[in-house]
């Protein structure tokens, strides 16, 4: 028995039972694939993957228990390699942080920059996605921290700490009409075409979800990636963007304006997530509680 036949079987897995899929994220091929997964089943003595017509179609009973011992025993040897790289460079080694823009441009900066005073050894590396795919690159080892909004499915196998709440604010062009208006109603901000994050982001779920259940059809005009690329927009005069107030910088953003849009939208919760039982460097514990303080190493480590 092989760590790549249990590797290989819980990727296919991962990949929805598709050889195919799973060879070209692996970058690896297909028959390379089928060959590893049926030494393993004709070592085991049982299928693992029920087939149809010489193809996959599901895992069989025992080979869901398979994928369970499976993902444990890979976690078990990554946290070996963990250690073995804490024992020979205490001060060196990597970190890699997966997270969304926002976060990466406007929260992460000081915390990287005091970690990297503390661990000037250390290589930080960012690694951006939107929140359900920095949540995949921890489940799947290729990340050791995800830090980002609500994601759209569930990951079992990754422990998630709430650290913070983001307001949003509606942002305009100077002198805009909208910024005359004390408190806005959502009668008032459909007035106009509206630039809001892509739907990968919970900031368009609960923009959404806001004026679905006041019965209003908003114009959405754009779907934007990002908060910069909102304002950029914005800025050409295409629309007015609903979006996290943090992502607004008075001092920089000098031809916009925001107006506070916290009765109106439902905030998002910032999430720290790390993979479940997972072993952390000791300057991994220093990045977490610089992001979020109250998360101890006696915390992160009763949770894990």
């Amino acid at each position: 028995m092989k760590l790549m036949q249990l590797h290989y079987v819980v990727e296919v897995a991962r990949h929805g039972n598709h050889i195919s899929n799973t060879a070209e994220a692996l970058h690896t091929s297909q028959p390379g694939i089928s060959k590893h997964i049926q030494m393993l089943e004709e070592e085991l003595g049982f299928e693992i993957f029920s087939r149809k017509r010489n193809r996959i179609a599901g895992l069989t009973e025992a080979g869901r228990e398979v994928i369970v011992i499976a993902e444990r025993v890979l976690n078990d040897v990554n946290n070996l390699k963990r250690l073995g790289e804490e024992i020979s460079a205490r001060e060196g080694g990597s970190l890699t942080i997966a997270t969304t823009h926002t976060q990466a441009r406007y929260l992460l900066p000081k915390v990287i920059e005091k970690f990297i005073r503390r661990h000037p050894t250390v290589q930080i590396r960012l690694r951006q996605g939107n929140p359900t795919a920095v949540c995949e690159l921890v489940e799947s080892g290729e990340a050791d921290i995800a830090i980002g909004t609500e994601s759209q499915r569930q990951f079992p196998d990754l422990v998630r700490y709430e650290c913070y709440e983001l307001d949003r604010s509606i942002i305009t062009k100077v002198g805009h009409p909208l910024q005359k208006i004390r408190r806005p109603t959502l009668q008032d901000v459909a007035k106009y075409p509206i630039i809001t994050y892509d739907p990968a982001y919970s900031g368009r779920w609960k923009v959404m979800g806001a004026f679905r259940a006041a019965g209003i059809e908003p114009n959405i005009v754009f779907g934007a990636v990002d908060a910069d690329v909102s304002k950029t927009y914005v800025d050409l005069g295409l629309g007015i963007a609903v979006m996290t107030t943090v992502a607004f910088d008075k001092a920089r953003d000098t031809t916009l304006a925001a107006k506070s849009a916290s009765h109106l939208f439902p905030p998002s919760t910032v999430y720290l997530s790390l993979r479940a039982k997972s072993y952390l460097r000791h300057y991994t514990y220093d990045f977490i509680q610089y992001f979020a303080p109250r998360l101890t190493r006696e915390v992160v480590d009763a949770s894990l």
